[in-house]
């Protein structure tokens, strides 16, 4: 499929890795709907994006906030052929804390942002993509959804996050098999650590520090690096249920 053609969902697109997707999308002729919670900053990118991009406030791990999201940005661009899913949050916490066990509810609160904000994205444009006339190599959507190297190499503290992203993985092929019938493909890209907004926040010395453990580049990523992969996954029709990694070889410890 081509990026100068692309109707965008972009989750989590007003900043960081989904900024930069949309950049992408927006530089190589197509359109995005950024669905973000920060309005600010989400009506400040859809306005520097242009008249092909349009900015809503969306909930993910609100199913009914996605349904309508994804009803006003088809109506936008009249369609839907990709769906990137970036929102996300990282909460953290040991299990077993100075202050006791840590509450089931901040566990509960990263699963449905991370993994079944993923899911109700993917399945209500999904629903869309369905809809679409297939181009010449039978397809109709991609589907592109945001793990993390903590899905294999999750650190200490990171049991909620990592199983949230350890779930993004392992419902991308079922998917991707379900949805084969209607010419929809489903990956995962699996980041490394990248420079994001979180990030940004840290001590430079700190940033500098995990850059290092990176084998080579020895550096944070990028998110332009990010988009890279997501425009790579969109044109390459044989790319369909797999994780990418785009991590420069790292592989974590346990703290």
């Amino acid at each position: 499929m081509q990026l100068s053609s692309a109707k965008a969902v972009i989750t989590g697109g007003a900043s960081g890795l989904g900024r930069a997707t949309a950049e992408r999308v927006i530089a190589a002729g197509g359109h995005v709907v950024i669905l973000d919670i920060n309005d600010e900053q989400g009506e400040a990118a859809a306005a520097e994006l242009g008249a092909n991009a349009l900015y809503i406030n969306t909930d993910v791990a609100n199913e009914d906030s996605v349904k309508a999201a994804i009803k006003t940005a088809s109506e936008f661009m009249s369609g839907i052929t990709l769906a990137v899913n970036c929102a996300g949050i990282a909460t953290a916490g040991r299990t077993l804390g100075r202050e006791g066990p840590w509450p089931a509810e901040n566990f509960n609160r990263v699963i449905q942002v991370n993994l079944v904000g993923s899911y109700n994205v993917t399945k209500e444009a999904a629903a869309i993509m369905q809809l679409n006339d297939p181009d010449d190599a039978g397809e109709r959507g991609v589907v592109i959804s945001t793990a993390s190297i903590a899905a294999f190499e999750g650190q200490i503290g990171q049991a909620a996050y990592s199983a949230s992203k350890g779930g993004v993985v392992g419902m991308m092929l079922p998917l991707a098999r379900e949805f084969a019938q209607f010419g929809i493909r489903v990956n995962t890209i699996a980041p490394g650590i990248f420079m994001t907004p979180m990030m940004a926040g840290m001590p430079e010395e700190v940033q500098e520090s995990l850059g290092r453990q990176v084998p080579f580049p020895p550096r944070l990523g990028r998110p332009e690096e990010y988009a890279d992969a997501a425009a790579f996954i969109y044109g390459n029709t044989m790319v369909n249920g797999e994780t990418i990694r785009v991590d420069g070889a790292i592989r974590m410890q346990p703290k």
